[in-house]
């Protein structure tokens, strides 16, 4: 009869556990990358979905000019679209800046004035999708905001870091229109990053 002693158990039980370990990450790994692929998936067609959107509000703006105050802007909703045509930044503009509006394109700052009013209007997006190619920007890089209203373009003042807690930034500097791009910084960054990259443009 042959025994098992203890010196041949503990190296199978480590064997076990490492080779159910490796399985188990193998697995999480599977899983994390098919969120990631899903979630860029997800917001490419959103894209889609909503500069065709503002297509139709540019459409609706030219046989009905509004001349009444508009409703209340829901939170989600379409209000543009920024291109900074040296960059190749394309994205759709929408109001709020929850979790998911800034997962499916960059998100209007309540508080501030829309995309082509008077006043110093702020946009933010992720460091790591939209707004990736910010840190190339530069000074009298060319911005373009479309709205239903009309096309508004903007020069590149400047680009600096920030702290998070720095509301200055989109205080109002002029009468004048001004955009405000914030993100997140640095920008390959892992994790909650510590700083905020702010672009400031005036409009010509």
């Amino acid at each position: 009869m042959k025994f098992t002693t203890k010196k041949e158990i503990f190296p199978t039980r480590v064997q076990n556990f490492l080779r159910w370990s490796q399985r188990l990450l193998f697995l999480t790994g599977i899983l994390a990358l098919g969120y990631v692929g899903f979630t860029l998936v997800d917001a490419r067609l959103y894209q889609v979905s909503a500069k065709r959107s503002l297509e139709n509000q540019i459409q609706v703006e030219k046989e009905h000019p509004q001349t009444q105050p508009k409703p209340a802007i829901k939170k989600g909703s379409v209000l543009g679209r920024i291109d900074i045509p040296r960059l190749g930044i394309s994205v759709a503009v929408l109001q709020g800046t929850s979790s998911r509006v800034l997962r499916l394109g960059a998100g209007h700052i309540e508080g501030t004035p829309l995309p082509g009013e008077t006043g110093n209007s702020g946009i933010a997006g992720h460091r790591d999708t939209f707004f990736r190619r910010l840190k190339d920007i530069r000074k009298d890089d060319e911005i373009q905001l479309q709205t239903a209203t009309g096309l508004f373009r903007y020069d590149v003042e400047s680009a600096k870091v920030v702290e998070p807690d720095d509301t200055t930034v989109l205080e109002p500097s002029t009468t004048e229109n001004t955009l405000t791009l914030v993100t997140c910084y640095p920008f390959y960054f892992v994790g909650p990053s510590p700083k905020r990259f702010v672009v400031r443009a005036h409009k010509y």
